[in-house]
């Protein structure tokens, strides 16, 4: 999914500028001006206010990735700008910063579930000839509530035989695993047995301490090459994935929601 860049106009902010600059754009005004960057990830279905300074809600941050930039020009005499971020019908802010005058940039980078804000994770270190992970899983079909393992590995075609190169244990539906890591591997040109085959990079959920795939009972099946989101197997890298049940008919699947 493309982040979206949500680029917005202050009213208030607009007047502010206007009074301070000539027709020429010579600011008359006096003050300084702070540049800032609100980005991150909405995994909520709720909308978030965002308010700066005396400003009642200066813009929307809807769900999913946004990144947003502005600048805020502070007036003569003021030495503080604060930033709150309230979901829309509450009253109380998730999350709330201050800036001083003098500042360079104002940046945040935060992720938002189940009514909390948090720091935005990192994905994991790029290490040169490895294969680095990190998830979160959404259920929204199935409505599973309790952990899983997730599980990355080979699927042989033939004689179809997963084979598992790593796994992470006990992941919440709603939160970051644990760095998965691995070799990267080819796909082509492989035999298993002495037979040749192809084979393809897949990654598995199941119930928590088990071989069985989580979607059983739920009324929804797995396909052995169902998978979670996941990158080339043959190259080197670091990803963090946030994905959600999309499931085709009764055969489950995922859209991916975020990757960086």
């Amino acid at each position: 999914m493309k982040t979206k860049h949500i680029f917005f106009s202050l009213m208030a902010a607009l007047t502010m500028l206007a009074a301070a600059c000539n027709k020429e754009g010579v600011f008359l005004y006096k003050g300084d001006m702070l540049p800032f960057v609100i980005s991150g990830y909405n995994a909520s279905n709720e909308r978030l206010n965002v308010r700066l300074d005396t400003f009642q809600r200066l813009f929307q941050i809807p769900g999913g990735p946004f990144k947003v930039s502005q600048a805020f020009t502070f007036p003569e005499g003021q030495q503080t700008l604060k930033m709150s971020i309230t979901p829309e019908g509450a009253d109380k802010p998730v999350l709330e910063r201050e800036w001083k005058k003098g500042d360079s940039v104002a940046k945040v980078n935060f992720f938002y579930l189940n009514g909390m804000a948090g720091e935005m994770p990192e994905p994991p270190a790029l290490e040169e000839g490895k294969i680095k992970l990190r998830y979160m899983w959404n259920p929204v079909m199935t409505k599973y509530d309790g952990p899983v393992d997730i599980a990355v590995g080979k699927l042989f075609f033939t004689p179809k035989v997963f084979q598992e190169l790593a796994r992470v244990k006990n992941v919440k539906a709603g939160e970051f695993s644990e760095t998965i890591t691995i070799d990267p591997f080819p796909t082509a040109g492989q035999t298993y047995n002495g037979q040749p085959t192809s084979v393809l990079f897949v990654v598995y959920i199941y119930k928590a301490g088990t071989n069985e795939f989580y979607t059983a009972g739920t009324g929804y099946s797995w396909n052995i090459t169902t998978s979670a989101p996941k990158p080339s197997a043959n190259v080197a890298s670091s990803k963090m994935y946030i994905f959600t049940e999309n499931p085709s008919g009764p055969l489950m699947a995922f859209v991916k929601n975020l990757e960086i």
